[in-house]
């Protein structure tokens, strides 16, 4: 296993007012699980916030995440 840092520094030019979108989103390119949108909107793991999670993610799909993260 590698010690180096995964972390990548990237060089942003500063910009001043509106934050552009290619800054802001990560680009994930795979379907969100329930358990990932229970933890993004700040909720705990329980039997309820997945029900409520799956119904987000049947209706809405990656938006559902997408509303919920920068």
């Amino acid at each position: 296993m590698s010690e180096e840092s995964e972390s990548v520094s990237v060089s942003v030019p500063e910009v001043r007012g509106v934050t552009p979108d290619r800054l802001l989103h990560t680009g994930g390119n795979d379907q969100p699980t329930a358990e990932d949108l229970v933890l993004a909107s700040g909720r705990d793991l329980t039997p309820e916030s997945l029900k409520w999670a799956e119904r987000r993610l049947s209706e809405e799909g990656r938006s559902a995440m997408d509303k919920r993260l920068p």
